[in-house]
């Protein structure tokens, strides 16, 4: 709501009407001493231009700089329409559709979204959003000690090559639910996980593997082997994918002899800006072997008493979202609106729009990488394949280096030193197609500079 419609009269026209004598008189019931009757420290309040302006101050301190991060959440061209008919009023406010005859629009909106969400997996079954492709991860594990009954350990294997983020939102989540999540390492030559360090758990009860492909380092895994290695040993696997890689690479649902089992990921390159960090959408997919175990909501398509196609929710008492001790999640609110964008999305850009957007974003990782590695003290960390991401790593600390280049109006990537201090002055950069070769060559030109005032270590 654009602003408050409620004039003085307005509000005592309502008073009246209900009897009240004021708007103090509503919270009565609350005890004097557990209320505030001041705000220390706030400011007053402002009136719509003023709030205006200082926003634009604000958004302006931001600048426009050139973003090479990546590391989870990427920069993408969202076409006009996305945005326009999401904010229209009619999806703006949704919520979530438990009158099914009252909520058609949104209930079919969702299943276009599960739909496309199963082509691009290549899985059976899809749910409706998650809160981000973190939470999604934590979720997913969740899901995998329910629905492997081979399993009673409620061992989960987190290799070190899945975001860091994940892992850490994962273990906050479970943690005190019983889950062992352990860590696998990954190999320094390529970045990829280590099959060796897997070795470890032969022998071993183990619920399930997660594989992230693209991995957190851009690494491209060999997701067919540790499929099979984790079916062969009754464990699940969770992948976590990029969905606008998935137009290029193999699907989960064909990892492997039988494809992964549970896949989520962040729906955020699906027409979502970066905004500040969010928000964004997770998404699920899985086969329909466990779809009673799967979190969230599933929308799906009937037909009424008089043969009309219709859609609803469906598997799901509304009440399992509500009941904390038996409920298969605790999402009780969906990520809608985002999920609405990313539904847009994927329509106006269909399979050859998407694998255009993958293409492109290989190239201009490949000219970035190479830009930048053309630098003396610049060099690739590991020798995998890759996406539209990367690891260099830099011949002095880069937490300084950033932070010159911040100050020339370039966000150069992420520092990996907290996470993996392993790997020394390491760096995380990303190109995709909205990343020019003049952006790329203002990068290198950048760094060059910087390099040659940011001193050794």
């Amino acid at each position: 709501m654009p602003f408050i419609p409620h004039t003085e009269a307005d509000v005592a026209e309502m008073l009246t009407a209900i009897g009240a004598p004021d708007i103090e008189s509503l919270f009565a019931e609350i005890p004097s001493e557990l209320r505030v009757r001041a705000l220390n420290g706030v400011p007053e309040g402002l009136n719509e231009q003023q709030v205006l302006r200082l926003m634009q101050e604000r958004a302006r301190q931001d600048g426009l700089p050139l973003n090479f991060i990546g590391a989870g959440a990427y920069p993408h061209h969202i076409p006009a329409a996305v945005w326009a008919l999401v904010t229209r009023g009619e999806f703006y406010s949704a919520y979530t559709p438990y009158q099914a005859e009252a909520s058609q629009g949104t209930l079919q909106t969702i299943y276009e979204y599960q739909s496309m969400i199963c082509a691009l997996t290549g899985m059976q079954v899809a749910n409706a959003s998650m809160y981000d492709g973190a939470t999604a991860v934590s979720e997913a594990c969740l899901m995998a000690v329910r629905a492997n009954r081979k399993s009673t350990s409620a061992r989960v294997l987190l290799p070190g090559t899945v975001h860091p983020h994940y892992r850490t939102v994962t273990q906050a989540s479970t943690g005190g639910q019983g889950l062992e999540l352990k860590t696998p390492g990954y190999q320094r030559a390529t970045g990829q996980t280590d099959m060796s360090a897997l070795t470890a758990y032969e022998g071993q009860d183990v619920t399930a593997l997660v594989i992230q492909q693209p991995n957190f380092f851009g690494v491209l895994e060999d997701v067919d082997a540790l499929t099979d290695w984790a079916h062969a040993r009754n464990a699940l696997v969770i992948a976590v994918v990029n969905p606008t890689s998935l137009a290029v690479l193999k699907p989960p649902g064909q990892w492997g002899t039988r494809g992964a089992d549970i896949v989520v990921g962040d729906g955020q390159p699906l027409g979502c800006p970066l905004s500040s960090g969010g928000p964004y959408f997770g998404f699920m997919a899985t086969r329909m072997d466990y779809v009673r175990q799967m979190p969230g909501r599933i929308v799906g398509r009937t037909v009424d008493l008089d043969g009309r196609p219709g859609f609803t929710l469906t598997l799901q008492a509304r009440e399992q979202h509500i009941r904390r001790g038996k409920a298969t999640s605790n999402i009780c609110t969906n990520q809608g609106l985002l999920m609405f964008a990313g539904t847009i999305y994927l329509a106006i850009m269909g399979a050859e729009g998407l694998e255009r957007v993958a293409q492109t974003c290989m190239l201009q990782s490949a000219e970035l990488v190479a830009s930048l590695t053309h630098l003396p003290g610049v060099r690739t960390a590991f020798s995998g394949a890759r996406f539209h991401e990367a690891v260099l790593l830099l011949d002095r600390p880069v937490a300084p280096v950033l932070e010159a280049l911040a100050a020339r109006g370039i966000e150069g990537g992420y520092d990996l030193s907290g996470h993996y201090p392993e790997l020394g002055p390491a760096l995380l950069v990303c190109a995709t197609e909205v990343h020019t070769g003049a952006d790329i060559a203002a990068y290198s030109a950048a760094l060059a500079d910087v390099l040659k005032s940011v001193r050794v270590a």
